[in-house]
């Protein structure tokens, strides 16, 4: 069996690789000798790190023939079918997919998030190529709800992102055992944001009063060196001393050092994702619906939207300082909400595989989702 797959691999995107390291190992535990090939911008370093087949995303012949010589194409995760942040997103994932179609080969749709889909041509190009996939599964009821808006009539399957499969229980960071923090420590994840100024600097004042109350501040980067210049711009509006790990660092790593931090403060979606498969209660901050969905389904708090102006950092300190005065209630709670999503994350890659093995089904089985078409 040999499947292709498509999404943003090989930008140095910690939340993304994430996406499909879980990906990878979901489809490898369940059919170990399965051929996967990735689409990537850095082929080579994906090839290496993910022991893959990997090929050049950009050349339109190498899909081509990769897509036709293979037994499916798997789209995702992540936010792929958005035009957000620009206007060659959705052309291109939607062009993958409609490559396979035409080559009469299954798509699944891996856990994705969709939307902001804001272009009218955009929705009807999502519309038709959704319409003809073999499986559609989306991470969040927000997605599901924008793509019974545009028209999709497939049916849509609500299931966990494909990272809270993972067993973050065995992954250590000898970084952050270097430090030998006595401290309770609260680690952070931000990124860059037009008119970010008023946010950055409530951030600062925030962790400047809770170094002074006896917390390690520790910067996450999440978005390799991008995140890391984002962390440093924070950290040079603060007063105190904080520490930033380092940007370089593994998948593991950093899974690691949230993992065992107390808390999270955080706007990256994988940030506040691995916080959750450590049992790590986290304050999110906005800037995205996919943030507030996945608090949401996780029971935990959204100190505000990085646009607006109706947080301080004194709402900053207070949201984390509830956490600590009921760390043993924060963690049953977070432990309780995520522990089902754990059980469930992999069963994505099954319906894959299954749907695959059997191609006559007319749908992949999830039977452990709901089907939510009106």
């Amino acid at each position: 069996m040999r499947v292709v797959l498509s999404g943003y691999y090989g930008f140095d995107n910690v939340g993304d690789e994430a996406i499909l390291y879980a990906i990878i190992h979901s489809l490898r535990e369940y059919q170990p000798r399965i051929e996967i090939t990735v689409l990537s911008h850095k082929p080579e370093q994906t090839a290496e790190t993910y022991q893959v087949e990997a090929i050049n995303r950009w050349s339109l012949k190498k899909v081509h023939a990769t897509i036709k010589s293979s037994d499916g194409l798997i789209s995702g995760g992540g936010s792929l079918l958005q035009d957000e942040t620009g206007r060659k997103s959705i052309p291109y994932y939607a062009g993958v997919m409609k490559i396979a179609q035409q080559l009469k080969k299954p798509v699944f749709v891996y856990a994705q998030g969709m939307g902001p889909i804001k272009s009218k041509l955009n929705r009807l190009i999502v519309k038709h190529v959704l319409n003809s996939v073999k499986l559609l599964t989306v991470r969040d009821q927000q997605s599901q709800e924008l793509l019974e808006q545009i028209g999709v009539t497939s049916p849509i399957h609500l299931v966990p992102d494909p990272v809270m499969g993972l067993d973050a229980s065995d992954f250590h960071s000898s970084w952050l055992e270097q430090q030998n923090f006595r401290s309770k420590v609260i680690t952070v994840s931000v990124r860059d944001w037009a008119g970010d100024a008023y946010a950055f600097q409530e951030i600062a004042a925030g962790l400047d009063q809770l170094v002074n109350k006896g917390y390690e501040i520790v910067f996450v980067p999440m978005h390799g060196n991008h995140d890391f210049q984002t962390s440093q711009k924070v950290e040079n509006l603060m007063h105190t001393k904080a520490h930033i790990a380092p940007f370089d660092s593994t998948i593991q790593e950093k899974m690691a050092i949230i993992k065992d931090s107390d808390v999270l403060f955080g706007m990256r979606l994988h940030a506040l994702i691995f916080a959750a498969v450590g049992y790590t209660p986290f304050v999110a901050l906005s800037y995205d619906p996919k943030i507030d969905s996945f608090a949401k389904i996780v029971a935990q708090p959204v100190l505000g939207h990085i646009e607006t102006e109706d947080w301080n950092h004194s709402d900053l300190v207070e949201a984390i300082e509830q956490i600590f005065s009921n760390y043993p209630d924060e963690l049953e709670k977070i432990t309780g909400a995520v522990k089902p999503l754990q059980k469930s994350a992999n069963e994505t890659a099954h319906a894959v595989i299954d749907s695959i093995k059997a191609p006559s089904a007319s749908k992949a089985p999830l039977a452990y989702t709901k089907v939510k078409n009106r």
